[in-house]
């Protein structure tokens, strides 16, 4: 499609490129690629490239939560230290729910790292940074504001229910089921990502591999690979009750949080906007965003490899081409 095309022209080329998929009434009808996935060794972009995912992983984190609640292994207003009790007496109020809302108010971890930290950080690490925080940014449950923190604590809460790893959980619960057979939430020495894409910045004029930095081995807040192709069945998976129940699909997709923006919303791991369910993630070398249009049975998601530009955007203008040819 010409339209598309435009759109997507800057990924096009020897450049770090791009994956789209576009979903109308249930069925991929484009999937689509730009670019190269490796730079240096001149590989393309397809549509089972695996990118970075960084924030959309929340939307994983959030169901492995809502699983272990359909199995009556937690609760919503667990409070946080109840499964993770070396946390500060700060934290004595947080609930589970204020976490995935982004209403803890807990620290973020990015802003407490030692200086000359060079070792990649894990989710445990960030338990551990925080157990020395004696305060909060606000009183749970009081405001939003977006936290990595809470989804590094969800992910260890995760592990700690189920006696697997997250990884592994996601991996038996989720990524498995659904057939998404190549998407894994990465640990670099355990597992490896098949027809991996890398990252990029451009850095005096050319484009440079920055693939990874010390938040990356993170994987509550972000660490999740996977492909359009994979994410086709996510998507599929969000529309019935093969994996989730109705009434966690209801929790999912609701407006449980105003955010610092009017007009968006926030509910378990997803962005409310309108008649939009959304998330982008931007990480070190990644950009990328699903839009789900739920009345309209329409789903955009955009990966890429690169930090620049963010593509929401070019998403919500691809929707509307498709919207507009209905």
């Amino acid at each position: 499609m010409d339209e598309v095309n435009a759109l997507m022209r800057r990924y096009d080329g020897v450049v770090p490129g791009a994956s789209l998929l576009v979903v109308s009434e249930g069925a991929p009808v484009l999937h689509r690629t730009w670019g190269l996935a490796d730079l240096e060794n001149r590989v393309a972009a397809t549509p089972r490239t695996n990118y970075r995912l960084a924030s959309v992983t929340k939307q994983f984190t959030a169901a492995a939560i809502l699983l272990l609640l359909e199995d009556r292994k937690l609760s919503l207003e667990d409070h946080v230290r109840t499964w993770l009790p070396s946390l500060p007496p700060v934290l004595d109020s947080v609930t589970i729910e204020h976490l995935l809302t982004h209403a803890s108010g807990i620290v973020d971890y990015e802003d407490v790292i030692p200086k000359g930290t060079t070792a990649q950080l894990h989710d445990a690490d960030v338990l551990h940074l925080l157990e020395s925080q004696d305060s909060t940014y606000f009183k749970p449950g009081s405001r939003y504001q977006y936290s990595n923190s809470g989804y590094a604590l969800l992910a260890l809460i995760v592990e700690r229910v189920s006696g697997k790893s997250f990884a592994k959980f996601l991996g038996e619960r989720i990524f498995t089921p659904l057939g998404m057979n190549n998407t894994v939430a990465y640990e670099d020495g355990i597992s490896t990502v098949v027809n991996r894409a890398f990252g990029y910045t451009m850095k005096d004029g050319s484009w440079t591999r920055k693939d990874q930095s010390v938040t990356s081995a993170v994987l509550g807040d972000g660490g999740i690979y996977s492909s359009i192709d994979d994410l086709a069945k996510w998507d599929a998976a969000l529309n019935d009750s093969r994996l989730l129940s109705d009434e966690s699909r209801r929790l999912a997709f609701s407006p449980q949080t105003a955010t610092d923006k009017p007009d968006v919303k926030y509910g378990f791991g997803w962005r409310v906007t309108g008649e939009t369910l959304w998330h982008s993630g931007e990480t070190s070398g990644f950009r990328n965003v699903i839009v789900r249009y739920p009345s309209r049975r329409l789903t955009v998601v955009i990966l890429t490899n690169r930090d620049d530009p963010a593509p929401y955007e070019t998403a919500l203008d691809v929707a509307k081409i498709f919207i507009e040819r209905r």
